[in-house]
């Protein structure tokens, strides 16, 4: 199932026997060769209401109908934590990873190297980086709240300009 957003475009939302199984981000936002921090972040804020748009005509399961739900609620601030049946995909390494990021409270932050410690291996935050890199529900289980060292923006899937988007959202309406 496909819904668009005047936010993050156009975002691929997947389900298997009932539980969610992937959120892609569908569209490329042009690189920048900014170099931004969160602390910089606190600056901006989101001009107009993030709206989600979808084929109506589509026969959408429960899961999807809740998610679509839920997402909205994200957005508008009114949601904080997720509350769906999500299944991981991934090595046993990867999915602990990915279990950890979903610990980690909204508008919050922290470094690769403490996720690692948090998973009790402080010595693979390149492996920490890469399981963040491969996680297939991006928004739900929340990589974009991992950072680089000193607070840099480091690495994401969709792409910096997203994370920077997501952290945004989440410091503006905390």
């Amino acid at each position: 199932m496909i819904i668009e957003t005047n936010f993050l475009g156009k975002i691929e939302l997947l389900e298997e026997n009932g539980k969610l199984t992937g959120i892609n981000l569908l569209e490329i936002l042009p690189k920048t060769n900014k170099k931004s921090t969160y602390q910089n972040l606190n600056n901006h804020s989101l001009l107009e209401k993030i709206k989600i748009k979808y084929d109506k005509t589509k026969n959408l399961s429960p899961l999807l109908q809740e998610t679509i739900k839920q997402l909205q609620e994200y957005f508008d601030g009114n949601r904080k934590e997720f509350n769906l049946p999500v299944k991981l995909k991934g090595t046993d390494f990867q999915i602990k990873v990915w279990q950890e990021l979903q610990k980690i409270p909204y508008g919050q932050t922290i470094s690769y190297s403490e996720l690692a410690k948090r998973i009790n291996c402080p010595k693979a935050v390149r492996a920490v980086g890469g399981a963040c890199g491969k996680n297939p529900i991006l928004i739900i289980v929340p990589c974009h709240r991992v950072l680089g060292k000193n607070g840099n923006l480091t690495g994401f899937s969709g792409g910096i300009d997203y994370k920077e988007k997501l952290l945004i959202l989440e410091n503006t309406q905390k």
